[in-house]
Parts: structure tokens; sequence; C-alpha cells
């Protein structure tokens, strides 16, 4: 049923000239001579399959500078969804231009025909335009109407017409018409043109498998589409926009480009473009020519004078609105279209002598244009070029923030066509890096105390062009706490989730820019990689994503799209723990090249514990050749797996070897906590601040305080995820009392929570209540589903840790006989055996066959370790716990067994040590082997 309002919409694609007669009200009237009429299928015909558009008849009549379009739309209401939106119609059309002409409004009922018309409905004009939010004016109105009557099983039927004449155009006439193609359902659909054989236009039909049959009808020339067309082949969404573009018609009177370009010279000619002497507008030109003597800088001084004095509100030029704004006009109202400030910037520039003239172009489809007819209708934006000293620039009065640096800068428009009075032809544009980064973010980040701990940062971001302009108005627009929220969605994009403080929006009118600055705190980065922690400190290049799909035969010629030129550079200095002793770089520290469309430049150094990047990655626009994509796929993963990482030494310090605050020389933890408190503090009713310091302090063993700052999270915004984190550090400090309560409190606000199901059964039955743990895992599993057998496994895993270990391995032999070779089963099995001392031999080979299977081994490792400690064999067993920790160190029951097996070896010391780890990652681990029978010294 969309498709219905958006064909409607279309009756108004055609709008150009206002005739002296063009009525703002429809006209009631019947249709033209030439329309020949779609007929209504018979009532047996129209079923409930009957595909929702009965009837799209499109016709258009070229005679006379005049485009008339008729069209015929009937549509079956299917469902209530459909006759809620099909009874208010909406009619948008261009009264400037021509006249809105209602033919028939009609309901179709059981074959009777009821006249909407005759029955005294009418259209009403609303007086408003129909994007001015969006500031644009584009001079359509609409005409509504409540369709009275209409209901389910019924067929409405529209037809109606619009005209339009142009003066702009000289006389000549243009029209683009979509093409219905399959998988649409239409019953009938026609799309027909015809015009006086003696002055024929052009067209092109941009639509693969379509008949044309132009024929001779008296005196006439009828062109008549067999449609729908077939179905279009599917493109790559990176394809250029000339691969992309719909299925079309396009019929134009123009007789080559130059003839566009001299039709519209005369909109844009010197005498249009004059500044009266002693005018508003010659005083601000003496005043450029005051402050900068050269050309180029009076260019610019132009250039800002009409982006930044003059609001932009757009005038559509391809609704048909080509008549530019007196400059005088645009500086007296201060605002105006593309056209309106093109106009203004020329008579600026042409008053000081600096050679300038207008281009048409095609955003976002600048690579189609060739490939059209020439008409105006190829076209949607004007702006302007100029040469100062023999060097091209493009001048365009609807950007924003421009200065002196970004004067050569290059759209990315394709081709465009310069408006001279002596005509001229297509030129493309070729682009290049722009001077200025879109985004040019300097971090300063302090991770002086741990390679484990989250990132202290100061951020500051100079913002250029539409960023910039949205963030100047939400300075102008939003409340304090509005505008940090925005500057922290903005920091969010480059750092993801955090915690920012110190947020400040400030515009630099003397840059065109805006400073955003912050403070924050982020999740480390850093990762276990090779039996070592390394960090990434490229960010950029990682943003680049080049995998094109030419996959299908008719794909493989087919270049690719490079985005238009913008460019970002992000700059670190990051603080190293213990003033960077053992840190060093792999990787490609400095590069650059092209690759897949993009310019890129990094240096990185390292020194003094210092490490410091300066990277820069720009799209310069155009198209990578089909020819180039595997070249270029390989260049970009060749430098992605080249960027460099830093990598810290094997006895970097770790979380758990930190005891209170930061250790001597780091500044890390401080300034963690001093950032949470400060978002704390500014905005005390977000739970956010809180649940993060909460991690910080449990990562650093500061459970009480970690529980205190989810107490008040949960006070604030209660749910299953924040109780179950205190039921777990309050089940580490040995309160099993609150933990239980916790987990119970997650379970009531979602009783299907696998997660709080399993943490208050193993918490009941620790606490001696196995028969609650079981029971309450037994009716999960009596209720079936997707989770009856994760739930089997819980149980199976409570009976081995509180219950009868022969009833926990019976049902653990049930699991891995539905599910044979899962290494998950088959190491609970052995942990099972050897937590309750039982099977050893046969847990021995369950462990090894889990580890054989399995992409991650800890688990597994740590389950067979303990089977060798069972049996005695200390020295497997410690080479086992060893493979885990250097893998995964944070294992605090890995932790604990090494203690225990290095006691049994005789290294007291290490033992020691390693228990201490332990017991600060995990107090309760204690508890827990205790039930095993193990317990350390």
């Amino acid at each position: 049923m969309r498709r219905f309002a958006l064909i409607i919409a279309t009756l108004a694609a055609s709008v150009a000239y206002t005739p002296a007669f063009a009525s703002d009200t429809p006209i009631y009237r019947p249709a033209p001579a030439w329309v020949i009429p779609a007929t209504m299928p018979d009532a047996a015909k129209i079923k409930d399959d009957t595909p929702p558009l009965v009837i799209y008849d499109r016709q258009q009549r070229i005679e006379n500078g005049q485009l008339w379009s008729y069209m015929d739309v009937a549509t079956r209401i299917g469902s209530p969804e459909m006759l809620a939106q099909a009874t208010s119609l909406a009619l948008p059309w261009a009264p400037d231009k021509g006249d809105l002409i209602i033919h028939e409004l009609s309901i179709w009922r059981a074959g009777q025909r009821i006249d909407l018309l005759a029955r005294g409905q009418k259209f009403t004009v609303l007086r408003r335009e129909q994007a001015l939010e969006q500031r644009e004016l584009t001079g359509i109105l609409t005409a509504t109407l409540a369709v009275e009557g209409l209901q389910v099983g019924d067929v409405l039927r529209l037809r109606a017409s619009t005209t339009s004449r142009d003066a702009a155009l000289g006389g000549r006439v243009q029209s683009v018409v979509p093409l219905i193609a399959l998988p649409a359902r239409v019953g009938f659909v026609r799309t027909r043109v015809s015009w006086p054989s003696a002055v024929p236009p052009h067209w092109k039909v941009f639509a693969s498998g379509v008949k044309v049959s132009p024929l001779q009808s008296g005196g006439d020339t009828v062109l008549e589409l067999a449609l729908p067309a077939p179905k279009q082949a599917e493109m790559p969404t990176d394809a250029p926009s000339r691969f992309r573009h719909p299925p079309l018609l396009e019929l134009a009177s123009f007789s080559g480009w130059e003839d566009v370009s001299k039709t519209f010279a005369p909109l844009y000619a010197r005498d249009v473009t004059t500044i009266a002497p002693s005018s508003a507008l010659a005083g601000e030109v003496a005043a450029i020519m005051k402050a900068d003597p050269s050309k180029i800088g009076r260019a610019e001084r132009a250039l800002e004078l009409v982006q930044d004095k003059i609001r932009y509100l757009a005038v559509g030029m391809d609704g048909g609105n080509y008549v530019p704004q007196k400059p005088a006009r645009t500086w007296e109202i201060r605002y105006g279209d593309c056209k309106a400030k093109t106009v203004l910037l020329l008579a600026l520039l042409r008053a000081m002598e600096i050679d300038a003239e207008p281009v048409l172009a095609a955003v976002g489809t600048g690579d189609f244009v060739p490939e059209r007819l020439p008409s105006a209708a190829a076209f949607n934006h004007v702006f302007v070029k100029a040469t100062i000293d023999g060097q091209t620039l493009w001048l365009d009065g609807t950007g924003s923030g421009s200065r002196l640096a970004d004067i050569y800068d290059t759209p990315g428009v394709g081709y465009v066509l310069p408006i001279r009075p002596g005509g001229a032809s297509l030129i493309e544009i070729a682009t290049h890096a722009n001077a200025r980064p879109l985004i040019d973010l300097n971090v300063d980040a302090d991770e002086s105390a741990s390679a484990d701990l989250p990132s202290a940062f100061e951020a500051t971001a100079i913002v250029q062009g539409p960023p910039a302009a949205m963030l100047t108005l939400a300075k102008s627009q939003l409340a304090a706490k509005e505008q940090r929220e925005a500057v922290g969605q903005f920091l969010q994009g480059f750092f993801g989730e955090s915690q920012f403080t110190d947020m400040s929006i400030s515009p630099d009118p003397a840059t065109g820019a805006v400073i955003l600055k912050a403070r924050g705190v982020t999740t480390t980065t850093w990762i276990d990689d090779d039996r070592r922690r390394k960090r990434a400190v490229d960010r950029l290049l990682d943003q680049i994503s080049f995998d094109p799909d030419r996959s299908k035969v008719e794909w493989a010629s087919i270049p690719v799209a490079v985005s238009p030129p913008a460019g970002m550079r992000y700059r670190l200095r990051l603080r190293l723990p213990d003033g960077g002793r053992g840190f060093t770089l792999e990787g490609e520290p400095n590069f650059k090249g092209h690759i897949a469309g993009y310019d890129v430049q990094r240096e990185t150094q390292l020194a003094n514990g210092i490490l410091t990047s300066d990277e820069r990655v720009d799209s310069i626009g155009g198209e990578v050749a089909a020819a180039k994509i595997p070249v270029e796929r390989d260049a970009v993963a060749t430098a992605k797996a080249r960027v460099p990482r830093i990598v810290a030494p094997l006895d970097t310090r770790r979380r758990w070897d930190i005891v209170a605050g930061d250790p001597p020389g780091a500044t890390q933890i401080a300034a963690v906590y001093a950032i949470f408190a400060k978002a704390i503090a500014d905005d005390p009713d977000e739970a956010s601040g809180y649940i993060s310091r909460a991690s910080l302090r449990s990562g650093v063993a500061d459970y009480r305080g970690a529980i205190a700052d989810l107490t008040r999270a949960i006070a604030l915004t209660p749910s299953v995820d924040l109780y179950l984190k205190r039921s777990a550090l309050s089940y580490d400090m040995g309160d099993t009392t609150a933990a239980l309560a916790d987990a119970e409190a997650a379970r009531a606000l979602d009783p299907s929570s696998a997660d709080a199901i399993g943490q208050v059964s193993s918490i009941k039955a620790e606490r001696g209540d196995l028969p609650g743990a079981i029971s309450l895992l037994d009716q999960r599993i009596a209720l079936g589903g997707s989770l009856r057998n994760a739930y089997r496994e819980a149980k199976a895993s409570v009976l081995s840790e509180y219950g009868n270990p022969n009833e926990a391995l019976a049902l653990y032999d049930s699991l891995i006989a539905d599910k044979p070779g899962s290494p998950s089963l088959m190491n609970a099995r052995c942990w099972a055996k050897g937590t309750r001392q039982i099977m050893l031999e046969s847990a021995l080979k369950d462990c090894t066959a889990a580890i054989e299977l399995s992409t991650n081994t800890s688990g597994s490792l740590d389950s067979r370790a303990l089977v060798w400690f069972r049996l005695g064999k200390y020295q497997e067993a410690l080479t086992d716990l060893d493979a885990v920790l250097a893998a995964t160190p944070s294992l605090a029951e890995s932790r604990f067994m090494r203690a225990i097996v290095l006691a049994k070896l005789g290294r007291e010391t290490e033992a020691h040590k390693e228990l201490v780890i332990a017991r600060r990652l995990k107090p309760s681990v204690d508890r827990q082997y205790a039930r095993y029978g193990i317990k350390a010294n």
C-alpha cells in the first residue's frame, strides 16, 4: 500500500514554468482526447489473490513546449491496514508550474461504480510547504481528501493529470518516468508517450528487456512500453550509480549538453549578478578587497561570507525550480538555495574581477550523467567553478566552514556541466584528498598502571564541514546536559561504550571548525595473544572495508565506487606501564601509500615510556577498476596485517599485582576514579557511571566498593544483569544469604532467565537445599524447548558439586550420548570425576579428548591438571596449569591449583605468590576447593 502513496506522489514529478492561467486549486474535468483509458476488470476477475495495483497506467503528451502527465491508479483494498492508508489521499503538485486536474475518483464495489466526485467529495489544498522541516522549499502544495465510504474489498480508482510548461527551459520539455518492473505485482500496467511527429523529442530507456514500439498515428508518434519490465539484474551495492539506477524512461527535447548549458546561461548572466553601486553588497565587496589583496584570499572570503551569512533553504532544482533568486534579495533575506548562493557568490567574485562560472552537478549520481539524455533533469545542484592563476577552484556556497586551507578541495560529484552563453560539454572533476580532515582526533591516554585496566584519556576533536554545523546547532539549541550527551554520542563512535566528563563544544569562527573536548574512561584494548599482552595503536585503517563481491559473471567488469573526498586524522599519545620498560613495537610503524581509493599515512614511535602515533586516512573519490579489485583487496589485507602493535614484556604488571591504588610512578587508577566520580556527579541519576566504577573496583579486588556501586545502580535501574553481578560479588565475599536474595530478585524480574535460574540453584545447593535446587532445574527441564539440555547439564553440575556423583555421571553420560564428541560435556564429566576423586583413569581420557576436540583448551587443561594432581603426577599437573595460565592468566582456579601443586613440589615461595593472586582474583576460591578436599596451607 505504501507503493500507492509513492505512485500518487509521482504526479508532481514533471513540473516547470508557471503559465498565467495555472490554478492553485485542483481542476475537475474529463481526461483529454489523446488519453486511451484503461478498462476496469470485471468484478468476477478481482479476487483475493488479485495484485493490489489493479491498474497502473501512465500516459504523457509532449506538445508546444508543454508536458501533460496523466495517471490512472486503481488499488484493491485487501486489508484493514491498506484501508487505513488509502482513505487519506494526498496529491502533491506545483501550482506555479501548471495545473492539477482530477478526472475521476471512484469506488468499484461488486461491479458497481460509485462516483465520489459526483457525490460532492472534493480535494482540499494544504497551504504549506511539503518539506519545510528539512529546510527545503519546493513550491509544491498538497491536495488532500479523506475518502468516505471505502471498505475492505473495494477498488479505489483515481485518474488525474498535471500539466507543466517551463519558460526557463526556452520551450524545451523533459520528463523522467519510472518504470514498473518484476517482481512488482500489477494487474494492468502501461507507460505511453505521444508527440507530434514533426517535432520529436529524444528518448531513452534505462531498463533491460523492455520492448519499445514507436508507432505512427496520424501526425503523432506514440511510444508504448510493454510492461512490467523483466526483473532487473541485481547489482552490487558498492557499484557506481550508473549500474544501480532504477528502471527509467527519459524524454527531452534538448539537442545536446551544449544546448542545456546555453539554455541556463541567461539565468546566471553578468547582468543578473551585477551588484548595484553603494548597495550593501557593494560594501561587502569593498570590505573583502580591503582586507585581502590576493585573489585567492578574496575568493575564500567571498565563499566564507556566502556559507556563513546566508542560511541554506533548498528550492529543489530537480523539481523544476531553475530560476535563481537575485543576489540583492538573497542578501536582504539572508537565506537561499544552491542557485541563490551560487548567483550571490558569482556576483561577489565577478565584482572582484575573478574568473568564475556556474556548473550544474548531479550529487550522488554524477557518474551516471554522461549516459543520460542531455537535459536539466540530469542535475540536482549548482555551484561555482573559479579560475585563479591558472588553477581551478570548486566553490560551493551550500557547504559549511570552508576556509583558505580548503580552497583547492575537490567535490566528489563526478561530471559537471559548465553554464556558458556559447554552450559547454560535460567535464569530469578529478578528485584528490581534502586539505583538512573532516575529523582530527587527538587522544592523550594514561595506561601507566597496568595493561589490564580501563584507559583514562583526554580527547580533543577538531570537526569540519557538515558534522561541525550539526554540533554548532547543538551548542546553540541544547541545554547543558543534552550538549554533554551529544558530545558523548559523537565520541562513542571512536571509543565505544565509555564514560565521559568535562565535555565541551567550542565553535571556532576563524577556522570554521568546532572543537570538542572531553575526559573519559574506556575499556582496555589490550588483548592476550601468543602469551603476551598486545595493544593495537592503529584506529583508522581498520575502518577501511574493501571486500567487493564480484562472484557473479555479470559483475566481473563492474568497478567499485569510492566514497567522495573526506579524511580523518587520529593522533595518540599513550603513557605505558613501568615507564615503558620492556615494551616493544611489532608490525610496520610507518606507512604511506594509496590503497583501494584511500590515501593512508602513519607515523609511530615508542620512546621513554611514551607511544605516539599520527595516522591519517583520506578517501579520494572516483572508482577502483574491476581489474584492480584483487590487487587492492590484497593491499588492504596486507596493510591491516602490518599495523603496529605494542607488545608488553612477559612480566608486565597485571591488575592482580596491584595491591592498593597506583603503583609508584603511575597515575592511571587515580585518573580513572576521578573521571568516574566527575561523571557520576554530572548526572547522579544515571546508572552507567556506578556500573563502570563497580567493574573497575571488582578488577582491582575492591569487592565491597563494587557491591556499593552496584547497589546504587540497582536503586536507579534494577535489572537481571545487575542483580546477578551483585549476587556473584556477595557470594565471593562469603555472604551466601545476600547472594541468594539477589539471584532470586533477578529471577523475579525474569523467571525465564537461564542465568538467574542457574545461580539460584547453585547457591541453594551450597546452602544445603539440594532438593530445592534440583526441583527448580527439573521444572525447567520438564518444559522442554531449546534450553532443555542446558538445564540438564546445570543439574548434572549441581549434583557433581553437592549431590550424588553417580547420578551426575549418569546424566553426563546421557547428555554425551545425545551429543557425541562435545568437548564441553566431556570436560564437565572429567571435572566431576576429578573433584569427587572417582574413575580417574577414565577422567583423564575425557579431558584429553576434550582438549583434542576443542579450539579453546583452557578449561579442559585445568580439569586434567586436577586429575593429574589426584593421581599424584604433580609435574604433569604443573605443565597443564602453566599452559592454561599462559593463555588465560586471570583464571583464579588455575592459580589456586598451581599454588597447591608447587607446594607439593617444594616450591613454597612460588606457591605463596600464586595463592595470593588466586585469592585476590576470587575470594571464594578456598571455599570452593575445600569442597573437593583440597586445602592450602
